[in-house]
């Protein structure tokens, strides 16, 4: 059980929580929670119109509200802003965000009371999970409507996952022996005023992509000894005298996984050849900064995991309440956008080493990797695949926090759009697994083909993929892909890479 408590989470427990594991509350944080609330009351005794707590929102933020009514605003909030649309987020992404938003509570900034904290992680403990339309937020006031239609479902209503089925959230949480819960004053606010939807959807190709990129280098590595490529690309002083520390990490890696020599690269030792192409030789510096990239990225979306991003923001040491704009999702939309650049390039050069190995021109493998030509077309149409994927990645790598429309009746004109940018991230990792996973089964074929030992410390990876792959044939192909892609996510869980 993973103990949240407004500090310390990060990509790889998110994944954890996301994956089904189940939460607890630190108490110390519920006590500050708690003290938090009291703020509130005091505001309301003594009468202060505060945003939030008895006004309208946004453009109705000159709108003093009743006390009489106050619940209520706060229970309208939740039912107006309940607006998405689209596929709902899968039940993994879900689990997510309701994570992500009870840590930020846990900060005991927003004015809450533990009791809606504790149901929502009932909730996740439970299964009882919300059905959260994918689309409808432009990532700043936060992830208003997907944040709303989680807090639906604290109050009884929405709909929630049953199974296969959908059912309202009030069945959902009486099944589950759990009540709903009645909003006070704030607390509408409070659980729908935050960057979740893009900070969990981040955090989680973070996670991903911490498997992915080194194993990159694997395959990487792999496709140049069937390329019959040379290590001397990899010559440590080279990339001491342009010290940037992704570029160094990279060439570190290829040198211990291609080691000084192998069969292969005995077998070539005297040929002509002085250096190779761009996709072999640059491996270093485009893996390198793809790192750099995943770290700077990394680290925005960790912070913001461990931020509160309400408004107001309530203050217990000065019983204060201070408007701001830390719901924007600038700093999220930013690092997903910046990873998208990345993970295509990463597919991108991929593609390009793909592409030696089944063109008769770039090599001395057979063309497509069939010694059967004519009557086989082998990997001709799984390069067509790996370059439809990566032309859709350019695609997705477009920057999506570079636009802006105004909302709110031009209070909120500025707006990140920091959600497309996660949805976009999201795809673009799904596709650069299956771009890897279709090059790591061609250079497999090309070692094969050579029918020379590649370096030692690629035998361990030769034999995860050959345990699936027999040598080709022409075959149903998607099959092989699949089986691919299994097999290399069993390879960096059981190897921990």
């Amino acid at each position: 059980m993973i103990c949240l408590s407004g500090t310390g989470l990060d990509a790889r427990v998110l994944a954890r929580i996301a994956a089904g594991e189940a939460v607890s509350l630190d108490a110390a944080a519920l006590d500050k929670v708690a003290e938090n609330r009291r703020v509130i009351q005091r505001i309301l005794d003594e009468g202060r119109t505060v945003y939030g707590i008895n006004t309208g929102f946004g453009q109705f933020a000159t709108v003093v509200i009743p006390p009489a009514q106050l619940a209520q605003l706060q229970l309208n909030l939740v039912r107006s802003h309940s607006a998405g649309v689209g596929e709902p987020l899968p039940r993994d992404q879900t689990r997510a965000l309701m994570a992500a938003r009870i840590n930020c509570l846990l900060k005991a900034h927003s004015g809450i009371r533990p009791e809606p904290i504790q149901l929502l992680a009932e909730c996740l403990n439970r299964g009882v999970l919300p059905v959260i339309p994918s689309q409808g937020s432009v990532g700043a006031s936060g992830d208003l409507a997907p944040l709303a239609h989680m807090a639906l479902l604290l109050v009884g209503e929405g709909e929630a996952w049953d199974g296969d089925g959908i059912v309202p959230g009030g069945q959902a949480l009486a099944r589950a022996g759990l009540q709903p819960v009645t909003l006070q004053p704030k607390e509408g606010l409070a659980l729908i005023n935050g960057t979740q939807l893009i900070t969990a959807l981040g955090n989680l190709a973070v996670a991903r992509l911490r498997d992915l990129v080194p194993l990159a280098d694997e395959i990487g590595a792999l496709s140049l000894e069937a390329l019959q490529g040379t290590r001397t690309a990899f010559d440590p002083r080279i990339h001491q005298a342009r010290p940037h520390p992704g570029q160094i990490q990279v060439a570190a890696h290829m040198r211990a996984i291609l080691g000084e020599t192998s069969e292969i690269a005995e077998g070539h030792r005297d040929c002509l050849r002085v250096q190779d192409a761009y996709s072999l030789r640059c491996l270093p510096q485009v893996h390198g900064v793809v790192r750099d990239a995943l770290e700077f990225a990394a680290a925005i979306l960790e912070r913001e995991l461990n931020s509160a991003t309400d408004n107001p923001m309530i203050f217990t040491d000065t019983q204060e309440s201070r408007s701001g704009g830390n719901f924007h999702g600038q700093y999220p939309a930013f690092a997903c956008d910046l990873l998208a650049i990345a993970v295509c390039d990463l597919a991108s050069i991929s593609e390009r080493r793909q592409e030696r190995m089944v063109n008769p021109a770039y090599s001395d493998l057979p063309a497509f990797l069939t010694r059967q030509g004519g009557l086989e077309s082998g990997f001709m149409m799984a390069h067509v695949t790996s370059a439809a994927l990566v032309s859709e990645m350019k695609g997705l790598a477009v920057p999506a926090c570079v636009d802006s429309i105004p909302t709110s009746a031009g209070k909120e004109d500025h707006v990140s759009m920091g959600p497309i940018a996660a949805r976009k991230l999201w795809r673009a990792v799904d596709a650069l697994e299956q771009v890897l996973a279709l090059e790591a089964r061609m250079a497999l074929e090309g070692v094969r083909i050579l029918a020379k030992a590649p370096a030692d410390n690629l035998k361990p990876l030769m034999d995860c993929l050959g345990r699936v792959c027999p040598p080709w044939h022409d075959r149903p192909m998607y099959e092989e892909i699949r089986k691919t892609a299994h097999a290399l996510r069993n390879y960096v869980r059981e190897c921990g890479k």
